[in-house]
């Protein structure tokens, strides 16, 4: 199976929300990327469970698909909002090494994402070795490796992260999500290195026509 893309919303115009989310959806997206920032784990403020419930409702009764939401949480003490998001319809839940740097505390949160049915994701920031988490990796679902600074879209991709998905790729049996600077330029170098994720946020939600920017970035996939 190749790899998929997951259109960010944090790069959507948020006063058409709907209108973008629909655009990706019949363009053909079967994962949508939703950042959730606290101000504090990250400058920037983005949405809440809300919007994440919001989206799962109008999806299902106008667009009526079962599309996976992609759950990323960029916040301070992410144990405290498993179930909130859990509970609005998160498909995937991602949490940050970052934020809770312990071994048992990151097993207990995957465990209870788990609990819920849902895939749980661990991510670590572009200066975080693979080696910080390769103990617990077997204990998730999924690893999301920033290829950015975590907290704002539009940046570069960072192409020193790449030998971390060829890492995870030759050692583990796990989804590896790549989020950050993936656009038409960069989105074969993560392809290639075995990520089966692909986030991307400006690339599709900053052009004019949406729906053709994702087939865009598909065809070169």
């Amino acid at each position: 199976m190749g790899a998929k893309i997951a259109p960010s919303i944090l790069a959507a115009d948020i006063s058409s929300l709907h209108n973008d989310v629909s655009a990706v959806v019949k363009a053909g997206a079967e994962i949508l990327h939703i950042d959730i920032m606290d101000g504090s784990f990250v400058p920037a403020i983005t949405f809440g469970d809300n919007i994440v419930a919001a989206l799962r409702k109008r999806l299902k009764e106008e667009e009526q698909v079962d599309i996976t939401l992609d759950v990323h949480l960029m916040i301070e003490n992410p144990q405290k909002h498993i179930e909130t998001f859990a509970n609005a319809g998160a498909d995937i839940i991602t949490v940050h090494y970052e934020a809770v740097p312990y071994a048992d505390k990151l097993i207990e949160i995957s465990n209870e994402i788990r609990s819920f049915g849902l895939k749980s994701g661990i991510s670590i920031n572009p200066q975080t070795p693979v080696s910080a988490i390769a103990d617990i990796i077997p204990n998730f679902d999924l690893v999301l490796i920033m290829t950015v600074v975590a907290g704002r879209g539009g940046q570069k991709y960072i192409n020193d992260c790449t030998v971390k998905i060829t890492e995870i790729a030759e050692k583990f049996d796990v989804l590896i999500e790549v989020d950050g600077g993936v656009n038409l330029d960069t989105i074969t170098i993560p392809a290639e290195a075995g990520a089966d994720i692909l986030v991307a946020g400006s690339a599709i939600f900053g052009k004019n026509d949406i729906g053709a920017a994702f087939v865009e970035l598909e065809n070169k996939l």
